[in-house]
């Protein structure tokens, strides 16, 4: 996973996608809690609008703009709490709250322009919860916040009483600075979110994964994909089918080319497996040193044993060679199903596995590089 050097986001889309669709229900919660901090203050601070203007130009000037915000605000928190939001839906709920709150508080400048550095001390405050709060994409963020700065300063140097050119210039300098160190800032969080997100997946994947060929490992078996997908097949009550499959005369291999040929004979079966099954629905799991363990869901019998002999063939088919000379590899396999929908709770899937080791050493007793099949009856 490597990481855009502007933004801190993930380079690549995919993995960017699933950065944040882990990240969406914290998001969501980020969102509206933000959201409905800010309602409550941008409302509190029509107090200094009265002491200003006076209640009822306040009321008529300024109170339709900052109502307008709460009430946009307030219904984004609320879908933010309420409903599972989109990644896009969040991003479209988080700028249109940042558009119409810089919107207001160029109303409330135009309604109080002697007040210009309180405005500019504002902008300053408003540009930090742009980048920093509300969780938005940082593009999206830039364009709203310098958007705002430009529209800020724009509005001082046209429509306001006029100022001097140093006062104008060091305003902007530092709404500038202001604004730099923001996107730094929300870069730098950027990555140490995604950084910490991708040692979680590596660890992750190092406890679900064989380091050597990349299958699920039986400690991921016996911990997640036995329940799961007993659970499942009981649930739909759908046919599963096991295969168990192991190199034949794997120990040859070893003691003629080496342990590091063995090593990559392996490799080669594993992602012959991997890129021969579904992927997505079926395991592939590295069940011993040269043994593997196929989880077919929705699979009978005959489907199995049809994949089981095209794995075969695919296999001696293969070319492997050491030092320019071809080294014949081949493969044996077990197969076993049983149809779930026969309601018949006392079959589960380690009894599936024991049925297919029985057919894996059949297949080795019969002459190995070969398949041999079987159905539990309910």
């Amino acid at each position: 996973m490597k990481f855009h050097p502007l933004t801190g986001e993930f380079a690549r889309a995919a993995d960017e996608t699933e950065f944040l669709t882990s990240q969406l229900p914290r998001t969501r919660s980020l969102l509206g809690f933000t959201l409905l901090f800010c309602v409550v203050f941008f409302q509190l601070f029509f107090l200094t609008d009265i002491a200003a203007l006076g209640l009822q130009t306040a009321l008529r000037e300024t109170l339709p703009a900052r109502l307008g915000v709460a009430l946009n605000a307030g219904i984004c928190a609320w879908l933010a709490y309420r409903r599972p939001l989109s990644i896009r839906a969040t991003r479209l709920a988080a700028s249109s709250a940042e558009i119409l709150s810089l919107g207001c508080f160029m109303v409330v400048v135009l309604a109080r322009p002697n007040e210009v550095h309180w405005h500019a001390l504002s902008m300053v405050v408003i540009q930090v919860v742009i980048y920093l709060y509300i969780p938005n994409r940082l593009a999206y963020a830039t364009a709203i916040a310098s958007g705002g700065v430009i529209v800020f300063l724009a509005l001082v140097h046209f429509m306001l009483p006029p100022r001097p050119v140093a006062d104008l210039l060091t305003m902007g300098m530092l709404l500038a600075m202001i604004n730099t160190f923001g996107i730094l800032g929300a870069r730098r969080f950027n990555r140490v979110a995604r950084e910490e997100f991708r040692l979680q997946t590596q660890l992750k994947r190092l406890a679900e994964r064989d380091q050597l060929t990349g299958c699920y490992n039986r400690h991921y078996l016996n911990d997640h994909l036995l329940g799961a997908e007993l659970a499942r097949a009981r649930r739909f009550g759908h046919a599963v089918s096991v295969v168990l499959c192991d190199i034949d005369h794997f120990k040859h291999i070893n003691d003629t080319f080496g342990h590091h040929q063995g090593d990559n004979v392996i490799q080669n079966f594993a992602t012959l497996l991997q890129g021969m099954t579904r992927q997505g629905v079926d395991a592939v799991v590295r069940y011993g040193g040269e043994e593997f363990l196929l989880i077919l869901p929705v699979t009978a019998l005959a489907g199995a044993a049809v994949l089981a002999d095209r794995l075969r063939d695919a296999f001696a088919a293969s070319t492997f060679t050491v030092d320019g000379e071809p080294v014949p590899t081949s493969a044996s396999f077990g197969v076993a199903t049983f149809d779930f929908s026969s309601k018949d709770l006392r079959v589960t899937l380690p009894d599936l596995i024991v049925a297919a080791d029985k057919q894996l050493y059949a297949a080795k007793r019969n002459g190995r590089n070969r398949v041999e099949s079987v159905e539990l009856a309910a």
